[in-house]
């Protein structure tokens, strides 16, 4: 059951850094180096990765009853370059505030 934040903070920290590959990595070497494959790699796995944190983003939500304008807040992150790593010590914080009560 608490395991639910501390796995929801895990994919949007992996989230957030495929997104970071995607955009500072993948994307100049389909562009600069020809290369469109790269892209393909990562976009996938970045889409996965975006799916499974609106699971996770949705579960949280739901178990710890968090408002709808920490659902945004977290959307916005995650379309935010460098977002979800940021607010991953926030998220840090309440999963241990949940822990503890």
């Amino acid at each position: 059951m608490k395991k639910t934040y501390r796995w929801f903070r895990k994919i949007a920290f992996a989230e957030g850094v495929s997104f970071l590959v995607l955009l500072f990595i993948a994307m100049p070497m389909k562009y600069l180096a020809s290369l469109p494959l790269a892209v393909t790699i990562v976009g996938g796995l970045h889409g996965m990765l975006f799916i499974a944190f609106l699971i996770m983003l949705w579960e949280v939500r739901n178990e710890f009853k968090r408002p709808w304008a920490w659902v945004a807040k977290a959307l916005l992150a995650s379309i935010l370059p460098f977002g979800t790593i940021v607010m991953d010590k926030e998220w840090r914080k309440e999963e241990i505030q949940s822990e503890q009560g």
